[in-house]
This record gives structure tokens, C-alpha cells and sequence, in this order.
């Protein structure tokens, strides 16, 4: 079983000088049910499909099941999707033994850039770039599942 431990933070600086890669992402969600998701994303040329779990109390550590699967057979699901689709540009920034993802929301999310930093344990040490603010991993209306419901324009 794979489990996935992530912390989410606002982004409150540039960080666009240390960008080693960026890539669009599209997704929509087939279910977005409290305690699991399967969700259909796009990045760049590539499919994949992703199953998660519920989250643990502190919204860091949950279940993850991802798996590639062909462009056009994304594409396709993603029509049978529930209504709201996440569009993003993700920027990939290293920092010590780490990578951040630095999400940009286009559409519905404009407005909203979030940071992620994948750990290996929850209380894994790491180093915190002068563009990372406020902690926001356990909120539940920065789950992009919760964003597709609630955009953020209309906060």
C-alpha cells in the first residue's frame, strides 16, 4: 500500500528564478466523495489515473494509488467527470533533498498559487524557502477535489 505524506503551503514570494521545469496539468474527478477520490489527470502528453484515500487527522498522510494510463483514454474520461476542472501550471523547484511543487491555478482557482513538498515521514525535517507562507495541509478547501466544488474566485 502506498501512502502518500505531503505538506501544502500558501505561496507568498517569487520563486520563479530557482523553476527547473514546468508542465500543465488538467484534472477533473470522477468521485469526489469524503474519504476518497479517483481523480484523471493530464500532464503535458501524458494520462493518469489516481485513486486516494482519506486523509489522517492532521490532513498530511493518505493512501495514493497512481497509474499511467494512455492520452486519449484520459481525454475520454475526462467527459464523465464531475462538474469543475483544475487547470494548473506546476513548476518544480529543488530545495536540498527536495523538489516543491509550486501549483499556479488558472480558471475558477486564478489567483491561487499553493506550494507541496512530498516527505518521506510526517515530521521528515526540510528546508523552507523564503517563498513558502502559511501552512495550510490540513484546510480541506485547498484539496483540489474541494477546489473543483468551491473555486477559489468565489471565496
Amino acid at each position: 500500500m502506498a501512502t502518500e505524506i505531503e505538506r501544502k503551503f500558501l505561496v507568498k514570494g517569487d520563486f520563479s528564478r530557482q523553476v527547473v521545469s514546468a508542465e500543465r496539468i488538467v484534472q477533473g474527478y470522477i468521485c469526489s466523495q469524503p474519504g476518497r477520490t479517483v481523480r484523471i489527470r493530464i500532464r503535458g502528453k501524458k494520462g493518469f489515473l489516481t485513486i486516494k484515500g482519506a486523509s489522517d487527522e492532521k490532513g498530511l498522510s493518505r493512501y495514493e494509488f497512481e497509474q499511467a494510463i494512455p492520452l486519449a483514454d484520459a481525454e475520454e474520461l475526462l467527459k464523465l467527470c464531475e462538474p469543475g476542472v483544475i487547470d494548473k501550471v506546476r513548476h518544480l523547484v529543488p530545495s536540498g533533498p527536495h523538489t516543491w511543487e509550486i501549483d499556479v491555478f488558472h480558471g475558477d482557482n486564478e489567483g491561487l498559487v499553493l506550494a507541496e513538498i512530498e516527505l518521506a515521514s510526517e515530521d521528515e525535517p526540510f528546508e523552507r524557502p523564503e517563498w513558502v507562507g502559511q501552512e495550510v495541509s490540513g484546510d480541506r478547501r485547498y484539496y483540489n477535489s474541494m477546489l473543483t466544488k468551491h473555486p477559489y474566485t468565489k471565496w
